[in-house]
């Protein structure tokens, strides 16, 4: 077990650089069970974890263990399948924690090297494996990208003033926290209202290379002219729409260099899926309220991060983060599950998981 938490340090090492692909981490112990080699998948393209372990251990891997955090591929893509590459270095015994839900995979590397003579130990650390890669077996499941619902407000729910001031509500510390999080991310999503009243830059701070893709969905594309997502040199932008958009805003933009994308309906899960489709496993929503009530509704959000600050700001029509969520009853709201609660200076970020019936 405790090679097999090195095996998942490792892959965490990933977060961030591997999407489409998921994070795997792997170690290699030699017959006398001496670590000999380790690796990790660094980026999608990049020599996948078990190829980076065995090439550290070279002969020393013969007769030894290959402990992983994912199992190996037995199809060829950007790089060969590891399962040959783990049957040719000699490797004689291989744990894994989880198998790959990839219909490409799913279980056939494992039986491939069974075929081969090697014993293979499955389902250690099973629960950690797929925590880590929640994203990715969400999206292999469900063809949607996994959605992170951020938002700050104040001890009294609220996430702006009534004339709209917001900034700043949470302190410098919780701000970089969320930098953080948006290095985690392979897309981060606003509407346009969000554009228009806040001029977003939306990157990282240049905390991941390259940059996580900047998305504004916007039905009609009511956009400023002018706005800091319209330079893609600093990161790229993505601008979805609705079929009814005009198409003297559909020229504006195109004019600008900013790509488009249409979509069958202007809608949260229609980008999630095509957001999927370009392989973005983890997407951040940090959207307004109508956006956010929407996005959850239609089982495009599955995890909240919420930054409180200990300020009060008061006021019958001051801001709140979410719209209406169609609720009658009180006892019709599931209760998400406490992931983490941390302290980043004055404020707090609490982490939470969708119930069960929004998982979809």
């Amino acid at each position: 077990m405790s090679w097999m938490r090195r095996a998942l340090q490792l892959a965490a090492l990933g977060e961030g650089r591997t999407s489409p692909n998921p994070m795997v981490g792997a170690v290699v112990l030699d017959a006398g069970g001496t670590l000999v080699g380790e690796g990790f998948h660094a980026r999608a393209g990049e020599p996948h974890a078990e190829v980076g372990a065995l090439g550290q251990a070279g002969e020393r891997a013969r007769g030894g263990t290959l402990v992983v955090s994912l199992e190996p591929c037995c199809h060829h893509g950007r790089t060969p399948p590891c399962s040959e590459a783990v049957i040719a270095a000699g490797i004689s015994r291989v744990v894994v924690a989880m198998t790959d839900p990839d219909p490409r995979v799913a279980g056939a590397g494992l039986a491939r090297l069974r075929a081969a003579g090697l014993e293979v130990i499955e389902g250690v650390a099973r629960d950690e494996a797929l925590l880590l890669n929640r994203a990715f077996v969400h999206r292999v499941h469900n063809g949607r990208s996994l959605g992170i619902l951020k938002w700050a407000m104040s001890l009294d729910g609220r996430t702006a003033l009534p004339n709209g001031s917001s900034q700043w509500i949470s302190g410098p510390a919780a701000r970089t926290w969320v930098h953080r999080l948006r290095a985690r991310c392979d897309a981060v999503i606003v509407g346009g209202g969000t554009v228009r009243a806040d001029d977003p830059l939306l990157t990282s701070r240049g905390m991941r290379v390259p940059e996580p893709l900047r998305v504004v969905l916007s039905r009609r594309l009511v956009l400023p002219t002018a706005a800091r997502l319209w330079d893609t040199v600093a990161a790229p932008t993505l601008v979805a729409h609705g079929p009814e958009a005009p198409l003297a805003a559909r020229a504006q933009l195109d004019a600008m260099g900013v790509e488009r994308l249409e979509l069958a309906a202007c809608e949260p899960d229609n980008l999630a899926s095509a957001l999927a489709g370009r392989g973005c496993n983890l997407v951040l929503w940090e959207c307004g309220a109508s956006l956010a009530a929407a996005a959850i509704r239609q089982c495009s959000v599955q995890q909240l991060a919420a930054v409180i600050a200990p300020k009060l700001l008061g006021g019958h029509v001051a801001r709140t983060a979410l719209g209406d969520l169609g609720l009658d009853q009180v006892d019709q709201a599931g209760l998400w599950q406490e992931l983490r609660l941390e302290r980043l200076d004055r404020d707090l970020v609490w982490e939470l998981r969708a119930p069960h019936r929004a998982e979809g």
